[in-house]
């Protein structure tokens, strides 16, 4: 299954950053971009995560995580579509036809 998918990403002559899921709907991370703006998202969620505490105001958290959340899952989304390739909804990798 690794291989799978290692090949499925191999197999990039456009250079995407971003390509189709082998399995469902989205982007996994194809290039060294891709995977470096994955992991600038995750890092950033997890620095707005520490900014609430069980003592914060429900403002408070709207302001300090709900809204940095929703920005930047928007932002990932928008680089996704800009340099990835057009998602789609997929079930494993595509059938070779070798029965002609």
């Amino acid at each position: 299954m690794l291989k799978t998918y290692i090949d499925y990403l191999k197999d990039n002559p456009e250079q995407y950053w971003f390509k189709a899921k082998l399995y469902g709907w989205g982007w996994m991370p194809a290039r060294w971009q891709g995977w470096l703006v994955l992991l600038g998202y995750i890092v950033a969620v997890l620095f707005f995560s520490f900014t609430i505490d069980e003592s914060s105001p429900p403002q408070e958290v709207a302001f300090t995580f709900i809204l940095p959340l929703t920005f930047l899952t928007f932002t990932l989304i928008i680089i996704c579509y800009k340099t990835g390739e057009q998602p789609r909804w997929m079930w494993g990798p595509k059938k070779k036809d070798s029965q002609k």
